[in-house]
């Protein structure tokens, strides 16, 4: 039986759906301002960014604190 996770916001969110949902609330431009990589700032798609954000563990947890922020502010 898998625990549970009642208190993790990220539970049961896929990379794509927080990528999605940032990007929705932010835009590329704003996205690429506040979370400076390259995949967001040069031909930005969600393909491109999750195909790095999988591969560069530092990456993806800056974009899973700024979505953690995003949610704590709305």
């Amino acid at each position: 039986m898998t625990p549970t996770q009642p208190n993790n916001p990220l539970h049961g969110k896929t990379l794509e759906a927080i990528l999605n949902e940032l990007v929705d609330h932010y835009g590329w431009e704003r996205l690429g301002q506040r979370i400076t990589i390259r995949c967001f700032n040069e031909n930005p798609s969600v393909k491109s960014s999750l195909t790095f954000l999988r591969k560069t563990p530092w990456a993806r947890q800056k974009v899973e604190e700024l979505y953690l922020r995003m949610i704590r502010n709305t």
